[in-house]
């Protein structure tokens, strides 16, 4: 009795301990509607989530990168086919195939060959140069451009550094001016743009153990924007431009509320209208890669159990189906087109239905490593949240 006690006390506790937050915002052209706002941002204080809360958003940042890229390709100032070694001063070549240049496209489509076997997690006293010296940082077996799929982080620190070298700005501050003020977005990579409210309103991520994963500021900004050097150190005056893309963490440290998910959807809507150029926005939706099928891995890459089926440039699209693809979360045949995040217990997304002008925006905390998939390669808490009901006005 007493054993049986203690597991039922564990079982109603771990919800408390955990704190999750779940987050969903619905939107179309011109409106917007709150769907769910559960939970408190930190576990202690009880303050209730709101739209406005900033979150870690994970992989969702990519697809803001790829943004800050179609717009400097607007201005003239990048070229998606161009070999990145000329904007880095440096030669960037899988060691494998030396004579294959590698380019914006491949690394934002992954189909750049880097691999994450290297980590993605550079020190600020180190340079994306000397990690991609490391052999493990490549897939030897697959040459860049062979249209080969394998979703890879550390791509996206090297966009990073090739938009610094580009336009002889930091990343952060870059990606502030040409994508979060032009979007009218508080939205900041690492907490480095973002001010010591928006740190008071972060939304605290834990495991689903309770422990804690990410950003209890308690008010105020990280010291460090990135990872600390090995003696703790963190002094950036001396950094170079392009030495260290990492350091914001372009592939998943985007800091940002469920309301600015949705504004950045409202653009997608309208086509990138007074964003980008229609061309660009052509390029960065419609996928450069498309899963074959075959055998569960895929013919041309890693599908993820048929999660990946269509990418572009860090927008993967949705609901198109085709053999050995399972990327219908919504679970209503419609395609979509946006990017998904996971990372220290958050799953979010952030999905736009362009051909019936609506969208969705979510984040979900606190989710179990365990936790199983769906009916599609989904995980199932996330088709839970993507498939309810949304019955109230826009606002």
């Amino acid at each position: 009795m007493r054993i049986l006690l203690i597991l039922i006390a564990a079982l109603f506790s771990a919800p408390a301990l955990a704190n999750a937050v779940t987050v969903r915002i619905d939107f179309d052209r011109k409106g917007m509607t709150p769907v769910i706002l559960e939970g408190t941002r930190h576990k202690e204080g009880g303050v209730s989530v709101t739209l406005d809360d900033k979150v870690r958003i994970a992989s969702v940042t990519k697809l803001y990168v790829a943004l800050g890229v179609m717009r400097l390709v607007d201005q003239g100032k990048l070229d998606l086919d161009r070999d990145v070694s000329d904007y880095l001063g440096w030669p960037l070549r899988n060691p494998a195939f030396p004579d294959k240049a590698i380019s914006l496209r491949m690394l934002l489509s992954h189909q750049s060959s880097v691999s994450d076997a290297a980590d993605y997690l550079i020190p600020v006293d180190q340079t994306i140069r000397a990690k991609m010296a490391d052999p493990k940082a490549w897939d030897l077996k697959h040459a860049p451009g062979s249209g080969w799929f394998h979703y890879t982080n550390l791509n996206f620190p090297i966009v990073a550094s090739v938009m610094e070298r580009a336009t002889g700005e930091r990343f952060d501050r870059l990606m502030d001016r040409i994508v979060m003020k032009p979007l009218k977005l508080t939205a900041c990579f690492n907490w480095a743009m973002c001010t010591d409210k928006d740190a008071a309103n972060a939304v605290t991520l834990y495991r689903s153990t309770g422990e804690l994963a990410r950003d209890d500021l308690k008010g105020k900004l990280p010291a460090c924007p990135g990872v600390a050097a090995a003696d703790g150190s963190c002094d950036l005056s001396k950094y170079q431009l392009g030495w260290n893309g990492a350091i914001f963490s372009p592939q998943g440290g985007l800091r940002v509320s469920a309301r600015d998910l949705a504004k950045t959807g409202q653009m997608m809507l309208r086509g990138g209208k007074g964003f980008l150029k229609p061309d660009s926005f052509s390029t960065l939706v419609i996928p450069a890669w498309r899963f074959d099928g075959g055998n569960g891995l895929g013919e041309n890459g890693l599908a993820d159990d048929g999660f990946f089926c269509a990418y572009a440039m860090a927008v993967q699209t949705i609901g198109l189906g085709g053999k050995g693809c399972k990327d219908d979360g919504f679970g209503d045949g419609k395609v979509r087109v946006g990017h998904a995040g996971e990372a220290y217990g958050l799953k979010s997304g952030l999905w736009v239905d362009a051909k019936n002008g609506k969208g969705t925006a979510f984040f979900t905390t606190a989710v179990p490593e365990n936790e199983p998939r769906g009916t599609s390669s989904f995980y199932a808490i996330e088709e839970r949240i993507l498939r309810r009901p949304s019955n109230r006005s826009g606002k």
